[in-house]
């Protein structure tokens, strides 16, 4: 995640979730405005510019009128700033900044009723603690998925069960050390998966939700990722930079997304990816509504568009992510039959997802202390 992280946003952090406060939702949607300017992750707001088969947008804009603009963001950090500076309706954020966005009011809860494809949304999602606050809502699911173990089939040709060949230096199956041939996530937010890893290696510690972690947890983490840094290639955070490194940079195993793994296996790279026994974090990503929003009423009109089956399934297809309407799974003929299955379906139950780390009255280090904290790690201090 960007190092340009908000001040006001951090302080933010300071409020208990429940004090979030926001305007009452609009009872009836008007007329579109014309226009829609959205923030979201690469690849999650296609018009076919980059695949024609991949196009979810040029439909909507000839249904509403609405012309939609994107502003794309590599990192939940810099969606946050997006939306602090201002000029957007929409944003897909993740659960790692979902809370953020909303404490800091810079998104407004929405009218469910408004949107009649809300009847479509997975129930597993419909309740997730990183977008309903104070009995609220504040956004629409759009895609969910797992940060997965990816490694290089060649230097494992047994997949590799434990998150260690990433956190602890020491000969890989080719004979070779794993030093400068593994990757980490570029942003705070991989202090949870740290605190995954060391959950399962260290049950004394205590560690019960690796985003509520206490001064003592929260210290012995810091050390295993400082001694992870001496391993670290590269600490990523741009998927096609990672691809590129598998292919031509001799890394061999890093945390990633299943867009990473399924677009390197299609194109004939020796890449696999794995759930390891420590088990994994992940992503819920929500499609909210900015509180100053110029264009509500297309904005509106998106979030429902948003929910419709194959446009959720076209989603996943392209992302290697997992529908947030489970009909997206049979409704696109771009993710066929087994897509769902592929990118990871089955393993909702067992994914810790992302959520900002409060501090709940001093009990818990706080996601400001994460920021500065991961900053300094990367910078080898």
């Amino acid at each position: 995640m960007s190092k340009s992280f908000a001040l006001s946003t951090l302080s933010a952090l300071c409020l208990t979730v429940l004090t979030a406060q926001a305007a009452e939702p609009p009872k009836e949607i008007g007329q579109g405005e014309g226009r829609l300017d959205i923030i979201a992750w690469p690849g999650y707001i296609e018009s076919g510019q980059t695949d024609k088969n991949y196009d979810w947008v040029t439909g909507f804009e000839k249904e509403t009128g609405c012309k939609v603009n994107v502003k794309t963001a590599a990192t939940s950090d810099e969606m946050v700033s997006l939306m602090a500076k201002g000029g957007y309706d929409l944003v897909t954020a993740s659960g790692d900044a979902s809370l953020r966005l909303i404490m800091g009011k810079r998104v407004q809860p929405i009218n469910t009723a408004l949107i009649p494809n809300w009847k479509n949304v997975d129930p597993r999602l419909v309740k997730g603690d990183w977008f309903n606050v104070g009995g609220k809502v504040y956004g629409t699911p759009y895609q969910w998925g797992p940060n997965l173990l990816m490694y290089n089939t060649k230097t494992f040709p047994q997949p590799p069960d434990s998150w260690a060949v990433i956190f602890e230096k020491q000969n890989l199956p080719d004979g070779k050390t794993n030093q400068g041939r593994v990757q980490a996530y570029d942003g705070p937010i991989y202090i949870a998966d740290a605190a995954l890893y060391l959950k399962a290696k260290q049950p004394d510690l205590g560690i019960t939700d690796p985003y509520q972690l206490t001064e003592a947890q929260y210290n012995a983490v810091l050390k295993v990722l400082r001694d992870q840094h001496q391993l670290i290639h590269r600490y990523w955070h741009d998927t096609t930079v990672q691809m590129s490194d598998f292919k031509n940079e001799g890394v061999v195993a890093s945390s990633a997304w299943p867009y990473q793994a399924n677009a390197l296996k299609n194109e004939g790279q020796p890449i696999a990816t794995v759930f390891p026994k420590e088990g994994v974090t992940g992503w819920a990503d929500t499609t909210m509504l900015h509180a100053e929003a110029k264009h509500p009423n297309c904005a509106y009109k998106w979030m429902n568009w948003s929910l419709t089956p194959k446009v959720q399934g076209d989603v996943a297809a392209w992302f290697g992510s997992l529908p947030a309407v489970v009909e997206g799974c049979k409704a696109s003929t771009l993710l066929g039959d087994k897509g769902c299955e592929t990118n990871g379906m089955g393993f909702f139950d067992k994914i810790v997802f992302w959520k900002t780390p409060v501090a709940q009255g001093g009990k818990f280090v706080p996601y400001s202390r994460w920021t500065q904290d991961y900053i300094a790690i990367m910078g080898g201090r």
